[in-house]
């Protein structure tokens, strides 16, 4: 730094400051921090293992020339130890005053964590063993105006690792080796499937039928052809018109859109591979499955016995196959089948908290129980088969029972992989499903298929009997690389907008928060009319004060919430009550709030609860909302909540009187 650039005071303690400085002390003296011009002709990897047999305090005159990040920085006087990082691993520079240039050694002095530099110099091994590079020149070739964090790990600044995942990849070697492997396993899926007789093809992303799923759809506007598009839900019904058009097997590796949740498993942007191929049917796209999953398992060297959250999943053999209504009937613990009379499948249902409603087919209901109950209860690799028709809209019927669909879903440790059909190819069949499909989506199913009047054209014309698949990529490399949640095998994950934005509508709530003097999670229900609202009664009667100050509420900060796999109401919160330890409640929340929005928030809860299950999982207290009721536009009522915030200033685990 010159001796002509100032620091004021208030700003000594702020490194971003002072390395800003830094930077125009370079300028100054006519050094330019970001150069245009670099060489890079070695790497830290091929170094080590090129001279691992160098012994100790031996120089060779080998000139090497490397390039990467400082990650530590360590010495004074005469002698300076300096870690290299690059694409490869670490590397240390031994530098020492009489061998480094005066202008690359006064250079070292300046240079801080996080800067980014060109070395040339000589191979050596120090006294203590370590192999290291002396400097002969040292160029700096991007100038570090933030430093890197101290500490990137915890339930703490997992959304600052997800939001700034250049920093996480910085700091963090096994997040690096995720996101390698999940390029390894892309490029394992394609050899596999080319080896296979599979040809990768590409289909639109934007289009204008909700089709190939069930799913609510992102919508965005054409402006060219001022035309309202969907983004594509799914790639199926595009891959399927190519069998009709001639070709055998073909397949995609892409994007899909889904309007929905967000929890451990599932993210509204995902990649999945679909693929499908002319005259086989489900027993092909068993082994496709199997071979895939398999060959990507063993690109990134695990065995066939794999850990995934602490569960031993066995990918070794031939994966056995389950009919649903075997799987239905154990957990029941009695015998069902497509049979089974509807009221006596609801009862079984409502008797373990499950919801149904009055119009629900016997198919309906085994699926509905199988999905909140039989999922979790498999661990090693599953082709759950024989799936009714109430759920299998583009699948074909068995022969001998149009009730039941040629369908599977992969399961492993209680998550769903994989999802194929013996694809329906009769145009009249597919016509009806699709009408059926629109009489939902009439109903106000937002999810349904619309009617794709160009497919049934293209059935018309002939498909060959086929086979197709869809495989959730994202949770591949969830279950290969043992990560618990669906952001930490996605590089850039999608984030509510940071607090303090500054752009468009967030600059506008962000200043308005900041006048009402505490930001709260927004209501994705809020109430605007208090003309319609209705208060409950008071309760008439009264309770003595020390039945009511058993009742121990307490200030507690939410530390993680997402929502509860499988259950379209209930939010899981991790909560810091004050003792230490965290503390789990489910609360039926989600349809007035989304899961990230109260990260960080200060809830009220009653802590003396007894536990509870709900979903299987222990619930221990209850979080405390405002419920009312209002009148809606037909003259009905609804209930509405909202969960009660306070500031956060207020400590965890402070009790309320």
């Amino acid at each position: 730094m010159s001796e002509n650039t100032e620091i004021s005071p208030e700003l000594l303690n702020d490194e971003r400051a002072l390395r800003l400085a830094k930077r125009e002390a370079y300028i100054e003296a006519g050094t330019n921090p970001y150069p245009e011009h670099s060489e890079v002709r070695d790497y830290a990897a091929d170094i080590d293992a090129k001279y691992a047999d160098l012994p100790n305090e031996a120089e060779t005159e080998d000139v090497v020339k490397i390039g990467g990040r400082i990650v530590a920085k360590r010495g004074q006087g005469k002698i300076m130890f300096v870690v290299v990082r690059d694409v490869t691993g670490d590397i240390q520079l031994f530098c020492r005053i009489n061998e480094v240039p005066e202008a690359s050694w006064e250079l070292l002095k300046k240079l801080d964590l996080g800067d980014i530099i060109n070395v040339e110099g000589i191979v050596v091994r120090t006294k203590r063993g370590q192999l290291s590079i002396s400097p002969r020149s040292i160029v700096l070739l991007s100038k570090a105006v933030r430093p890197l964090p101290e500490k990137f790990h915890g339930l703490s600044d997992k959304e600052t690792r997800y939001r700034q995942r250049y920093v996480d990849l910085i700091v963090n070697e096994d997040v690096r080796d995720t996101f390698r492997k999940r390029s390894a396993i892309l490029s394992a899926f394609r050899r596999y499937m080319e080896d296979n007789g599979y040809m990768e093809v590409e289909t639109p992303i934007l289009q204008t039928i909700q089709g190939g799923a069930t799913a609510k759809p992102f919508i965005t506007h054409f402006n060219a052809l001022n035309q309202e598009c969907y983004l594509r839900i799914a790639t199926e019904l595009h891959l399927k018109r190519l069998l009709v058009g001639g070709f055998e097997g073909v397949f995609e590796i892409g994007r899909i859109f889904r309007n929905e949740g967000m929890d451990l498993t599932h993210n509204p942007e995902f990649t999945t591979m679909e693929a499908y191929r002319a005259y086989s049917d489900l027993e092909g796209m068993k082994a496709l499955a199997q071979g895939v999953i398999k060959a990507a398992n063993a690109a990134i060297g695990n065995p066939e016995q794999i850990e995934y959250q602490g569960k031993t999943i066995d990918l070794s053999g031939e994966w056995p196959s389950r009919p649903m209504t075997d799987i239905v009937s154990e957990v029941l613990g009695r015998e069902v089948t497509i049979d089974t009379p509807a009221e006596e499948l609801a009862a079984e249902a409502k008797a373990r908290g499950i919801e149904v409603k009055p119009e629900w087919t016997s198919g309906k209901l085994i699926a509905e129980i199988y999905d909140e109950l039989g999922e979790d209860t498999i661990v090693n690799p599953t082709f759950v088969c024989d799936y009714p028709i109430e759920v299998s809209p583009l699948a074909k019927r068995f022969e001998d029972d149009p009730r039941l669909t040629h369908r599977f879903e992969l399961v492993i440790a209680g998550h769903e992989y994989a999802n194929a059909f013996s694809e329906l190819n009769d145009p009249v069949d597919q016509a009806e499903r699709f009408a059926a499909q629109m009489e939902e989506k009439a109903g106000g199913d937002e999810e349904a298929m619309e009617y794709d009047e160009d497919y049934v054209r293209a059935l018309e014309y002939g498909m060959p009997p086929a086979g197709g698949i869809g495989i959730g990529i994202d949770r591949v490399v969830m279950l290969l690389t043992d990560s618990a949640s669906i952001r930490d095998v996605l590089l850039f994950p999608h984030m509510k907008p940071e607090k303090g934005s500054k752009s468009g509508a967030a600059a506008a709530k962000a200043a308005q928060e900041a006048g009402a003097g505490a930001a709260y999670a927004p209501n994705k229900v809020p109430t605007i009319d208090y003309s319609k609202v209705a208060i409950e009664p008071l309760f008439a009667d009264e309770v003595d004060f020390d039945t009511f100050s058993k009742s121990d509420f307490r200030a507690v900060k939410v530390k993680d919430c997402f929502a509860v796999p499988k259950s379209k109401k209930l939010l899981q919160f991790t909560l810091d009550d004050g003792t230490g330890e965290d503390r789990t409640i489910l609360s039926g929340i989600h349809a007035y709030y989304e899961p990230e929005d109260l990260i960080g928030r200060t809830l009220v809860a009653i802590t003396n609860l007894p536990p509870r299950k709900m979903m299987g999982v222990p619930s221990c207290g209850m979080i405390i909302s405002a419920v009312h009721e209002e009148t809606l536009e037909d003259g009905t009522t609804e209930e509405r909540l909202n969960v009660l915030m306070v500031d956060d200033a207020i400590p965890a685990g402070a009790k309320l009187y």
